[in-house]
């Protein structure tokens, strides 16, 4: 697929997408998005408060850096050697497990008038292509409150919870609750001609930006088509058991019900050995079951777009991409203005 032009506008005219998660699924799908349009917005949880991002956050008081880092970085256009330092991690001291890709950013907030701002000029630096955008610049944490009503604040502490809970999670939330969106993200989201949650994990990565004051009034505002990216696996200590249509309804159940109408899943086969060393983890294949995801308003496509890296499954950045891009062409119009527009199905050449 990768020479299959007839779907392919120069990067500087592709779609506007937006995308809306954290973790290392987003950064991953946007090293792909980036071969194939410069018009991409990545709008990036704050809710993390493990790992050196936790300790730059308690210390200096910032957001945490991490995810809106591994973003940059996979939209960045440097030089081996700049890559290689945003990368390196420190293994000694005070500063052991720290990466100077986090320092960096840090050190650009302590000069700026706003965290925002910070990340606008880490982006200069690094040239990225799109724009990274913090969802809010609001000091939150995030509770989790599982079905047998207990409940525990931090975002690194709902793994360990959930496992000694040993039961589902039933709603997470925003301490404090209702904080404003960054006003470009929810530009970026009424603007875009695609939007895209995921992939990542459910409840730490893509549903604490749906809880953050003004981004899903946004997308339900915007005209663009909108797609839930959904994981290949479930996920150890957060979606244990889940389908597709689990994830789906957590979504909704957090936001709206119909917030998305395409659920993008994979059809890449596993090998047993894979999902046999998985399932002794607690995790395994994602189950997509259509008809409960079809009562929710949602359509399942499925497209091979996951691989197999030293034993664990990803999506494929390029992979993924390319059916973003494919799914976008099929399923809206270019006009007069430029602007896309949702259109049925069409499988026609363009």
């Amino acid at each position: 697929m990768e020479g299959n032009t007839s779907y392919r506008l120069p990067r500087n005219r592709g779609p506007r997408i937006a995308v809306i998660g954290g973790g290392h699924g987003l950064s991953n799908m946007l090293r792909g998005l980036k071969k194939y349009t410069e018009n991409i917005a990545a709008i990036v949880t704050v809710a993390d408060d493990g790992g050196g991002s936790g300790v730059l956050r308690q210390d200096l008081g910032m957001p945490p850096p991490g995810d809106i880092r591994n973003c940059m970085e996979a939209l960045a256009n440097t030089e081996p050697l700049m890559s290689e330092l945003l990368h390196y991690r420190f293994t000694e001291g005070t500063l052991a497990g720290q990466s100077f890709g986090n320092l960096f950013l840090a050190a650009l907030n302590g000069i700026s008038p706003s965290f925002d701002t910070a990340v606008s000029r880490m982006s200069e630096v690094l040239a990225i292509t799109g724009r990274v955008l913090p969802v809010t610049t609001a000091d939150v944490r995030l509770e989790a409150e599982f079905e047998n009503g207990s409940s525990v604040v931090g975002e690194s502490k709902i793994f360990y919870c959930k496992k000694q809970e040993d039961c589902r999670i039933r709603r997470v939330r925003l301490l404090p609750e209702h904080p404003k969106a960054l006003p470009e993200a929810e530009a970026a989201l009424r603007e875009a001609d695609m939007i895209v949650l995921g992939p990542g994990s459910l409840y730490t990565s893509i549903i604490p930006n749906l809880l953050v004051d003004g981004i899903v009034e946004a997308i339900q505002a915007s005209d663009a088509l909108k797609v839930y990216v959904c994981n290949v696996m479930t996920q150890e200590g957060e979606t244990e058991g889940y389908t597709a249509s689990d994830h789906i309804a957590a979504l909704f159940h957090h936001s709206a019900p119909g917030l998305f109408e395409l659920c993008l899943c994979s059809s890449s086969p596993i090998p047993k050995g894979v999902a046999a060393r998985y399932a002794r983890e607690g995790a395994e294949l994602l189950r997509y079951d259509k008809d409960r995801c079809a009562a929710l308003g949602v359509e399942l496509v499925s497209r091979p777009v996951s691989v197999v890296e030293d034993g664990y499954v990803r999506h494929h950045p390029v992979h993924l991409a390319q059916e973003l891009i494919l799914l976008h062409a099929e399923r809206s119009v270019r006009v007069a203005d430029g602007r896309f527009r949702d259109a049925p199905y069409r499988k026609e050449k363009r």
